[in-house]
């Protein structure tokens, strides 16, 4: 049998390639993100977002509390493990509570400083698609996309209605800070997702 001698620079590269393609076979896949109860749910810019949360997590059968108007002692007052921050401004609901965007934007920045302070998970919730985006509001009305900047970027996790995500704007920031991010196109799906993120 005639044997068949590699030059070393051509038995090199042909390892690589073995390495390679054996890789190919095993690869890996990126474990789903995992939060535990108990959870506050608060909002960023008073939307009916933690209202629409009330009603799924009632179905999740988790532990759980709804403030919209969370401050950090009411972050305190429980073990809370999770705080969900819905995303997208109200002015109607800012202007019924008596407080400007500026006003809520201070809130959660604290409520979020005192959360990674104390190791408490972090999901930004946006889940009212493009009617609780800039596109859909009122000519000079940036509300929605400063609740973004404000929440997105320093949360643990990224829970987004895809119809919201149609220019990117979450997927962009996921894959800048590193953030998991969970993807759900219909309501009927939030059940089934945060079940899988809570239990």
């Amino acid at each position: 049998m005639k044997k068949i001698i590699l030059h070393p620079t051509l038995a090199f590269f042909a390892c690589i390639l073995a390495m390679n393609f054996t890789g190919l076979g095993t690869a890996q896949t990126t474990p789903s993100p995992k939060a535990s109860p108990p959870i506050l749910v608060t909002s960023c810019g008073q939307s009916e977002g933690p209202s629409s949360l009330n009603t799924i997590l009632k179905r999740v059968g988790v532990a759980y509390d709804i403030a919209p108007l969370a401050t950090v002692k009411d972050l305190k007052a429980k073990s809370y493990k999770t705080l969900i921050i819905t995303m997208g401004a109200s002015l109607k609901g800012m202007g019924a509570a008596g407080i400007s965007i500026d006003d809520e934007l201070n809130r959660i920045t604290e409520l979020i400083d005192a959360a990674k302070k104390d190791k408490i998970t972090i999901v930004g919730a946006h889940i009212e698609g493009m009617k609780r985006r800039a596109q859909g509001a009122e000519a000079g009305d940036t509300t929605d996309e400063q609740s973004i900047d404000t929440v997105a970027p320093k949360s643990d996790i990224l829970f987004i209605k895809k119809e919201g995500n149609e220019d990117g704007r979450f997927t962009i920031i996921a894959q800048a800070k590193k953030i998991p991010m969970i993807e759900f196109e219909k309501n009927m799906d939030m059940v089934a997702e945060l079940t899988k993120l809570f239990k």
